[in-house]
């Protein structure tokens, strides 16, 4: 029989994640994640099997909490109620970006960049990814444009890959060095740019 675990998986998956972050993935050797988990490496490769492996578990964890944020926000409702969830996701994501003091980005854009090309596990999560949270604010941009807020000739599914391209773009340049004020900037602007019916203004939500 077995002996059980003696430590906190999730803890350790947490750490984990804390150095791949940090460091990315190539940067990274099993000998550094024994050393912030407190395990030897024997019990990470019981546990966890190899870096890869590991590695898998730790992005899709993060891959479920990125859904998970946008879900939070764009959870459906009222369609009177959608664009004002539209706006607290875009404006929620600046926020997170501008207070990112370590520019650290997102473990999701910093795990594809770096693997996507070679590592077809990592590419398929994040496709996936994308493919979810596209579905999220096309469903809110389509009940937006049922209580007339958004243009309802608009095509949600081009409207909705914007807001994405923006989201993700503001991570990426908030890890640059752009300045907060000019991020949350960019999410009043892009909301902005959704078009109206004709002869309609969009009251700031």
């Amino acid at each position: 029989m077995p002996r059980p675990r003696e430590f906190d998986e999730r803890h350790v998956m947490e750490q984990a994640r804390e150095q791949f972050w940090a460091t990315g993935y190539a940067g990274t050797r099993m000998d550094d994640i024994a050393r912030v988990t407190g395990l030897g490496k024997g019990s990470l490769y019981g546990a966890f099997g190899d870096k890869g492996k590991l590695f898998h578990r730790v992005f899709g964890d993060w891959c479920s909490a990125v859904v998970e944020v946008a879900e939070g926000r764009l959870a459906g409702g009222p369609d009177a109620e959608a664009m004002a969830r539209l706006s607290g996701y875009v404006h929620l994501m600046a926020e997170n970006t501008a207070s990112d003091n370590e520019r650290r980005g997102c473990l999701l854009a910093k795990g594809a960049a770096e693997l996507t090309q070679h590592d077809p596990t990592v590419a398929k999560r994040s496709a996936e990814t994308m493919t979810a949270l596209l579905t999220l604010l096309r469903t809110e941009i389509a009940a937006a444009q049922r209580h007339g807020d958004i243009d309802s000739t608009a095509d949600p599914e081009r409207l909705a890959a914007l807001l994405l391209t923006v989201v993700r773009g503001i991570e990426a340049v908030g890890k640059a060095g752009m300045d907060p004020q000019t991020l949350r900037n960019v999410a009043d602007t892009a909301l902005a740019v959704l078009p109206t019916p004709e002869g309609q203004k969009r009251l700031t939500t």
